[in-house]
C-alpha cells in the first residue's frame, strides 16, 4: 500500500509527455459588411436605362467591365460603395445624375478539403456555417475530426488561419480544411 502513491505520481509524470496539444488558434474576422471580390456576380440596375441593367462578373483584377466606362474597380467595396463608384464613372460625360443600385447576384464559391467525402469548390449560400459546408461536401470520412475545422480567410492582403467549431460562419472565398482526428 505504501508504494501506490509513488506509483501514481510516477505514472502521471510519464503520461504528461504523451499529451497532445491542439493547433494554435488565430482570430478570423467575422464582422463588417460583405466586400466584393473576384468571382462574385453582381446585378447592376441603372434606373432609366434597361440596356445597362444586367449582371456582371467581378474579374481577376477586382473590377467589373461596364459598357461606356470600361473597368470599374470594386474589389474590397461594399455594394453601396460599388454603386457610388459606378455612378461617378457614368456621370463623367455619359449620363446626367445616374441612379445606380448594385446587389450580389451570386457569391463567389467556398472551398473545402481534407477528411470529407467530396472535396472541391461549392456555391456559397448566405449564412452558411462550417457544419453546412461539410454537409454540402457529402459529410465526413471515418477518420475526420468531427468537432472542429481550420478556416483560411483573406483579410486585406493577408491570409488568416483559425481553428473553429462547426457553427462558425463562413464567407465566400473561404477554404475549410477538415483534419484527421487523433486517437
Amino acid at each position: 500500500m505504501h508504494w501506490l502513491p509513488i506509483f501514481a505520481a510516477l505514472m502521471s509524470v510519464t503520461l504528461v509527455g504523451c499529451a497532445t496539444t491542439r493547433p494554435a488558434t488565430y482570430l478570423v474576422d467575422t464582422k463588417g459588411p460583405y466586400q466584393l471580390d473576384t468571382g462574385d456576380i453582381v446585378r447592376v440596375t441603372v434606373y432609366g436605362d434597361a440596356e445597362l441593367s444586367k449582371s456582371y462578373k467581378v474579374d481577376d483584377k477586382g473590377a467589373i467591365a461596364f459598357p461606356l466606362v470600361g473597368p470599374v474597380p470594386v474589389r474590397g467595396a461594399t455594394t453601396e460603395d460599388a454603386a457610388r463608384r459606378l455612378a461617378r464613372a457614368l456621370s463623367n460625360g455619359y449620363m446626367r445624375n445616374p441612379d445606380v443600385a448594385i446587389e450580389v447576384d451570386q457569391y463567389r464559391p467556398f472551398f473545402i478539403q481534407g477528411e470529407i467525402k467530396t472535396a472541391g469548390q461549392y456555391p456559397y449560400v448566405y449564412g452558411m456555417t462550417v457544419r453546412a459546408a461539410v454537409s454540402t461536401a457529402g459529410g465526413y470520412t471515418e477518420t475526420a475530426d468531427r468537432d472542429r475545422a481550420v478556416v483560411y480567410r483573406r483579410q486585406g492582403n493577408e491570409m488568416a488561419k483559425g481553428a473553429v467549431d462547426l457553427d462558425f460562419p463562413i464567407f465566400p472565398g473561404d477554404t475549410i480544411v477538415v483534419q484527421e482526428r487523433w486517437f
